[in-house]
Parts: structure tokens; C-alpha cells; sequence
């Protein structure tokens, strides 16, 4: 009984929960209104091709591949208070971002969004600029 019980309880609290992609128009009036935006792609990425203007570095692997959990947990917790404030994750195809996004879905947070198709093809390619460091 207790676990159908929990299974009920985890089933609802996850029909509350959105992981959504976006596309440019929806990121920029996100942005604009304060969402916190998170690149989780690596340092060599952000130097290769830039990152968008006002987003936080938030390595989620490593470049073999690794999860980073403290240190993107720690930016994560810096930016983003309660786990029903939205964020905005984006790497550089959304192929990670979909697998993060998942993830933090079932931890609890509650609106997590994924800029649609990743920065290289969801943002530069549609002639969005970047910043590079």
C-alpha cells in the first residue's frame, strides 16, 4: 500500500512539473522577464563558440563525459532558490540538456526549460549573436 501510495504522490507532483523546449522568441522574453539562463556545455565549447549574453556558466560534464554534480548544483543553487522557480538550460545541440532536464524534473524542480535545439543550430544559426570571453 505505501508504495502505491508513493508511486501516486511522485506520479502527481511530476504531472505538475514542465520540462519544455523553447525556441528564440520565448528564451528572449524569458530572459527579459529574469529567468536565469544556464550553459552547461564546457569550457572549451563557450571559447569555441561563445555563449549567449546574460547566461551563467554551469558545466554539467566533463569533457569525457562525466557529471560535474557540485559544481553545476552549486550554480544551479546560486541562481535558482526554489524548486518551482523556471531556469533555462541550453548546450549545443539540446541532446544534454534534454538528459539534465529530465533529471532535475524528477528531483522536483518544477520549470525547467531547454532553448530548442541548442545554441548552435537553435541560436546562431538563426542569426542570434554571442558573446565570446
Amino acid at each position: 500500500m505505501r508504495k502505491i501510495l508513493l508511486a501516486t504522490v511522485l506520479l502527481s507532483m511530476s504531472l505538475f512539473a514542465e520540462f519544455k523546449s523553447i525556441g528564440v522568441d520565448e528564451f528572449k522574453k524569458f530572459q527579459k522577464e529574469g529567468v536565469p539562463v544556464l550553459d552547461i556545455r564546457t569550457e572549451f565549447e563557450w571559447k569555441d563558440i561563445g555563449l549567449i549574453e546574460g547566461s551563467h556558466k554551469a558545466t554539467f560534464f566533463s569533457e569525457q563525459g562525466q557529471p560535474l554534480l557540485a559544481e553545476f548544483f552549486f550554480t544551479l543553487g546560486t541562481l535558482v532558490k526554489d524548486k518551482s522557480e523556471p531556469f533555462i538550460i541550453y548546450c549545443a545541440h539540446a541532446s544534454r540538456t534534454k538528459v539534465l532536464g529530465e533529471g532535475l524534473i524528477a528531483m522536483g524542480f518544477e520549470n525547467v526549460y531547454e532553448l530548442k535545439d541548442g545554441i548552435e543550430l537553435g541560436w546562431i544559426k538563426k542569426g542570434e549573436k554571442v558573446i565570446k570571453d
